[in-house]
């Protein structure tokens, strides 16, 4: 891969550079109580009942970009807008310098960021490339097939997943069900015919995707990267192949284009996070990083890697607060001289993965952290030396690569909350964390180590079940006033009551002396309700009649 992009280098021959790539951010956007007015004129009715769930306000963010703005920079000489993202009010140009600078009299663009920072005044850098350049197959795997029963008979693949203990979570029925998995990745050639993934169609769980790379909906082409990732969470071949999460749904998006490296495939990734928000998606898996760009002019230094330098960093953070939980292959740079994870690896809230052996020892091509700012990362880590997988031909095979520890750990992530739904992102992701073996003594290559997501299960349930000694909230259906039994230890709470928008339509603090709330005003409907403490939160649901 590596020549074959070494040799389109030559042809192109030095124009390659003339053309600059920049972020023109807005000001401004139009229409913004409309849309907070009308949520579903921008989210899908699972997105706004994620954020319901998690207590997440619809705000500014979440307002579309205002598509005249767009028209006027592409209509702009010498300009071609790439890509657009509503989280950053900004466009991906590409053009000359002279005339990106020029957008700048227009009225409504607040700033310029060229990729190139010696262009611009301010300062900013970024990069991809898929993190499997040290990917290695071999032919030697058993093929014998097992009945499968009421566990899965995992095979060769047993120990990615018993590492993670996440085979007791299948025992008791927790496979991700109910859980939706956005893969941002190269390409998914096959996805529709080989047999590993014949168990997702039988199911309907492959729910679409988008091409963003050729801006098409053809998700089954391009390299075959996304496959193997695919079959890491996704995949089932009888006695060889079960994935961490055989039951999540799945959405396939292609942000990355092997055949260059350019900052386009950050902004391209970020359009497709915003698409996964828009459609509920509960997971973000991407192996993929970007260190370094075939102009070095972009790239990012280690000092750069600090969570708030690279537009896809940026935008991983905010997939983060609407809700979701956003996993990151760390990078395969390990060996190399700058040896530390790639961008958005290093997102404040976003859960890297780093690489280990089947004996849980670091695998020398892991990239390391700790932050510039001297944050843990990786996060955790899993198999990612020699760790199962399926190719496009369907052969279960093995590959090494952060590329596939990533998603091992992203199905078990919705494998994990699919036992807890009740749990924030914030809360699954502490829980994870916390689990693994190094939580008290990290390492610049493991990180917190390899978790435990049994011992996070157990975790959770002992802290998130409310209702045996919570609030009793009564009547249901309720008509005019509803009823609130405080638990001995609470004498003070906030009630929120959300309506089938996400929209808060009632807050009321409780103590034991007021501890009613009318609700005659509130239209006919089904609602949901929060009953939060200092110690913690109680949802559910009510009619009102």
């Amino acid at each position: 891969m590596k020549k074959l992009l070494f040799i389109t280098m030559l042809l192109v021959g030095g124009n390659v550079f003339s053309q600059q790539d920049a972020w023109v951010y807005f000001s401004d956007k139009q229409n913004v109580q409309f849309y907070l007015d009308n949520p579903l004129e921008m989210l899908s009715q699972r997105a706004l009942d994620r954020r319901t769930a998690q207590n997440i306000p619809l705000d500014f963010l979440d307002v579309p970009i205002t598509q005249s703005y767009v028209v006027q920079v592409e209509a702009a000489a010498g300009v071609n807008v790439m890509a657009q993202s509503k989280w950053l009010n900004a466009v991906h140009v590409r053009g000359s310098q002279i005339s990106i600078n020029g957008l700048s009299s227009l009225p409504f663009v607040s700033a310029i960021d060229f990729a190139d920072d010696a262009l611009d005044s301010n300062s900013d850098k970024k990069k991809s490339r898929t993190n499997s350049d040290e990917e290695a197959f071999s032919s030697n795997m058993n093929h014998k097939v097992w009945d499968v029963q009421a566990n899965f008979d995992y095979g060769n693949s047993a120990n990615q997943i018993q590492m993670l203990n996440g085979h007791l979570l299948h025992q008791q029925d927790f496979t991700g069900a109910g859980k939706i998995i956005a893969v941002l990745d190269a390409g998914f050639p096959n996805v529709d015919s080989a047999q590993p993934f014949q168990r997702l169609w039988d199911n309907n769980l492959i729910l679409g995707g988008y091409n963003f790379v050729d801006d098409n909906d053809d998700i089954f082409t391009r390299n075959n990267h996304g496959t193997m990732v695919l079959s890491t969470m996704g995949g089932y071949t009888e006695g060889q192949l079960v994935g961490t999460a055989p039951d999540a749904q799945y959405y396939l998006f292609i942000t990355e284009a092997i055949e260059y490296e350019n900052p386009l495939e950050e902004s391209l990734w970020v359009e497709a996070a915003e698409r996964a928000d828009s459609l509920g998606v509960d997971v973000i898996n991407t192996s993929l990083g970007y260190p370094a760009y075939d102009n070095p002019n972009y790239d990012y230094a280690y000092e750069e890697r600090n969570g708030t330098k690279a537009f896809i960093t940026r935008g991983a953070d905010i997939a983060f607060t609407r809700g979701m939980v956003v996993v990151v292959s760390a990078g395969n740079e390990g060996q190399s001289p700058d040896n530390h994870i790639s961008v958005p690896a290093d997102g404040f809230n976003v859960l890297s993965i780093g690489a280990v052996t089947s004996t849980e020892n670091y695998a020398a091509f892991s990239s390391i952290g700790p932050t510039v700012d001297g944050r843990v990362k990786p996060d955790v880590v899993a198999k990612g030396q020699n760790a199962v997988i399926s190719n496009t031909a369907g052969d279960i095979t093995t590959a090494n690569g952060t590329s596939f520890s990533g998603p091992i750990i992203a199905g078990m992530v919705a494998t994990f909350w699919s036992a807890v739904p009740n749990l924030t992102n914030q809360q699954v992701v502490d829980f994870i964390r916390q689990s693994a073996d190094l939580y008290n003594n990290p390492t610049p290559q493991k990180g917190y180590g390899v978790p435990d997501f049994n011992l996070a299960l157990q975790n959770a349930l002992s802290v998130s079940q409310p209702q045996k000694d919570g609030f009793i909230v009564w009547p249901n259906p309720v008509t005019n006033t509803i009823n609130i039994k405080f638990p001995d230890q609470a004498s003070s709470a906030t009630l929120e009551v959300y309506n089938n928008l996400g929209q808060i339509v009632m807050s009321k603090t409780l103590d034991l002396e007021q501890p009613n709330v009318d609700c005659s005003s509130l239209s006919s409907g089904i609602y949901v309700y929060s009953v939060s403490t200092a110690n913690g939160k109680q949802t559910g649901k009510f009619i009102k009649s």
